[in-house]
């Protein structure tokens, strides 16, 4: 399984051009470092938009879902930096998603990451989840990496004391990450697989995007530090 772990913590934002260094500047000198360096936090990849929105977009590997509403992430959340309340304070279109990893296909990760976000209901989530297994086949692809499902947990989703987020704003929704060696691959896949008639048996996806790689940091990279 490429992806690390069984939880994955899904958030995106907008930013006033105007703070956009400075939340750029929080980001990569305290905020990776801060959620990763808790424990069960297992990496984080860090992407800004080729064509979606929100423009931002991070991704946080937890060794399980249950990490994601444990005491030391919760301990976290209630005892922001200055910095980091200064910052959520400004972010916009705000989205935050915590989820379960159902699919993980493929081996490795890309520079280009498409989102597909989905929108199940209770009697069809079983069905569409068995499609999926089909669709989230990488291999039938050149220059696709690895493809995944996150299915959401709604009670753990959404806005905390400090950061704005809607809280039942797609609280049920699913995301699918496809990583690709480059934007190109990943954007074709969308189209074969998730839009226009090629999206049966699923309606058109809630939205989709493709994001490129930032950086990203691994539990590793900070013991050795």
């Amino acid at each position: 399984m490429p992806l690390a772990g069984k939880g994955m913590l899904l958030t995106s934002m907008n930013i006033d051009a105007s703070d956009e260094a400075d939340f750029n500047r929080w980001y990569d000198c305290e905020h990776l470092e801060e959620r990763v360096a808790i424990e069960g936090f297992l990496e984080a990849r860090r992407y800004v938009a080729h064509a979606a929105n929100p423009k931002y977009l991070c991704l946080y590997s937890t060794a399980t879902l249950e990490v994601l509403d444990s005491p030391a992430y919760k301990a976290r959340l209630a005892n922001p930096t200055d910095w980091s309340r200064r910052t959520m304070a400004r972010f916009k279109d705000m989205l935050r998603v915590v989820a379960r990893i159902t699919v993980s296909n493929g081996t490795g990760r890309g520079v280009a990451l498409g989102v597909v976000r989905l929108r199940p209901r209770a009697d069809n989530a079983g069905a569409w989840r068995d499609a999926l297994q089909d669709k989230l086949a990488p291999d039938r692809h050149d220059g696709i990496i690895s493809m995944h499902l996150l299915e959401s947990e709604p009670e753990l989703s959404g806005t905390t004391a400090e950061i704005p987020a809607a809280r039942n704003e797609g609280a049920r929704d699913w995301f699918v990450l496809i990583d690709g060696a480059h934007v190109g691959a990943v954007s074709a896949v969308i189209a074969e697989r998730f839009t226009g008639p090629a999206a049966a048996p699923f309606p058109l996806p809630v939205s989709v995007g493709t994001y490129c790689l930032m950086w990203d940091l691994a539990k590793s990279d900070i013991a050795r530090s």
